[in-house]
């Protein structure tokens, strides 16, 4: 009996252990095209002047998996990219807790590490604020974005080959994302393919200048910003800009601008409304139907 009881505990330990595991997926077989020569090796940091984990010295693209419950799965999926100046990822406050938050409203979530600027020691968050504002800050960032956003359009066209895979229709494919994470997103909304088009998006702070924008396609998806007038890096009028442009040329497009909440609030609760923008963006994802089953 002793040994039957140990036999059963063993195994549903063994189904628990296996359905926490993350599922990451390679975005690409092999270096992917742009940085086949980087040959340094992916960190994480939980002590920063940021105050929570980051990831950093991305050469590998991947997307990690986080599936709903049957019960409540409707069909839509999420592709979070979190921000961190094209130097980090903010993996929880901009990714994993937003993943988290939206599976409970049965959206399947796909957490994108993108390619990153090299960091060259174990602190990349003071490395960013070192450079911050510096030419050679701008310099290695404008390397780095169009790789980042190559690696955000092989993501939604990767979710949309494995649609049928994880129950997902594949006309409620979007994107999110934070700060760099938001000019990884925004951009995947001009010149897309029909593989790599995003059914709707939402830059959260964006860094969005003018010299990013491209023509606005007339099938644009549609759009969903939040911000505070009291960014610290001044990028409220990024989102007010972004919001002009879509609601001029007749597309979809919802902006909340918080008075307050600073720059990079995502998922922290500051006692602030803007602890509360994720319900407005699952309001959002309500009206547009992709809620639904």
């Amino acid at each position: 009996m002793c040994k039957r009881l140990f036999t059963l505990v063993f195994a549903l330990l063994t189904v628990f252990i296996s359905q926490a595991q993350q599922k990451v997926i390679q975005l690409y077989d092999g270096p992917a095209p742009g940085s086949e020569n980087w040959n340094w090796n992916e960190g994480e940091n939980d002590k920063n002047l940021f105050q929570t984990k980051v990831v950093y010295n991305v050469t590998k693209p991947t997307l990690s998996v986080f599936l709903p419950d049957e019960s409540v799965a409707t069909g839509a999926a999420v592709i979070i990219a979190p921000g961190g100046g094209f130097h980090t990822l903010s993996i929880n406050s901009e990714g994993n807790d937003v993943a988290n938050w939206l599976v409970k409203k049965g959206v399947t979530c796909f957490v994108l590490k993108y390619r990153l600027v090299h960091s060259l020691t174990e602190d990349p968050v003071g490395e960013l604020m070192a450079q911050m504002g510096k030419k050679e800050f701008d310099e290695q960032n404008a390397k780095v974005i169009p790789l980042a956003i190559s690696d955000a359009r092989i993501a939604i066209t990767w979710v949309r080959n494995h649609a049928a895979e994880y129950k997902i229709s594949t006309d409620r494919i979007g994107i999110i994302g934070f700060s760099a994470g938001g000019t990884v997103t925004a951009s995947t909304a001009f010149g897309y393919t029909k593989e790599n088009k995003p059914d709707f998006v939402a830059p959260i702070y964006p860094f969005f200048p003018a010299s990013m924008y491209g023509d606005i396609p007339i099938d644009a998806p549609p759009m969903f910003i939040t911000t505070a007038s009291d960014d610290q890096l001044g990028l409220a009028p990024h989102s007010i800009d972004l919001y002009n442009k879509w609601l001029s040329s007749k597309h979809s497009v919802e902006l909340h601008m918080y008075a307050k909440g600073g720059h990079g609030f995502g998922m922290r609760k500051q006692n602030l409304p803007t602890d509360n923008w994720i319900d407005r963006f699952g309001d959002w994802l309500g009206v547009q139907g992709f809620l639904k089953k």
